[in-house]
């Protein structure tokens, strides 16, 4: 596979390029050995491309996963507790987490368990490869990137799509680079408030 785009969102790509270049060989190099052809494996049964073989985002996903977790990319989940009380949840929220529950506590409210995970991170650098619902793209943009960094486990989030030209050989209702791209410039420079690189991939 090939990088066919890339977009810098709050000089998410030029962080990358200055203080981790190696990280950005890295994504470079496993999205070149990615072999497309052997992931075309999902006979269709949509009405517009019905019987033909399509690209499987589950097997796309398997061989990126594979690649990437070779090169030490890794899951990392943080851990929190929220509650409906707002000025709890704005008190406790650079807390740690067992200190977020003893506060909730206190307050006399219920602590409810929750938590953020991202599939690769390295150095603090996560990278999300999105071959889901365009719902599944929204949460990595605007909640999963923007909740790692306002804790300070990364600098940067990374997310990966297809362009539009290999989606149109996936199953319906897979989010695409263009459509997310026009996304994050219609929500102005400043919003999501994290550095991001949007990479959008072809074959």
């Amino acid at each position: 596979m090939k990088i066919a785009e890339t977009y810098s969102h709050l000089n998410g790509l030029e962080f990358l390029l200055v203080h981790r270049p190696h990280l950005w060989a890295e994504i470079e190099r496993v999205v070149l050995s990615i072999d497309a052809a052997a992931c075309r494996t999902k006979v269709s049964k949509e009405k517009r491309t019905l019987d033909k073989l399509l690209y499987s985002p589950i097997d796309m996903n398997a061989v990126f996963k594979q690649s990437l977790n070779a090169t030490g990319w890794a899951e990392s989940r943080v851990s929190y507790w929220v509650t409906r009380n707002e000025k709890l949840i704005r008190k406790t929220l650079s807390m740690t987490a067992a200190e977020q529950k003893q506060e909730i506590l206190a307050a006399g409210e219920l602590p409810i368990s929750s938590y953020n995970q991202t599939d690769f991170v390295k150095e603090r650098v996560a990278v999300e490869v999105q071959f889901g619902k365009y719902a599944f793209v929204a949460y990595d943009l605007f909640v999963k990137h923007l909740a790692f960094y306002v804790r300070d486990e990364i600098d940067v989030g990374v997310e990966i799509l297809p362009m539009k030209a290999l989606q149109a050989q996936m199953s319906s209702g897979v989010a695409y680079y263009e459509g997310e791209f026009y996304n994050v410039i219609r929500n102005g420079r400043g919003v999501p408030s994290v550095p991001l690189v949007l990479i959008g991939i072809d074959v």
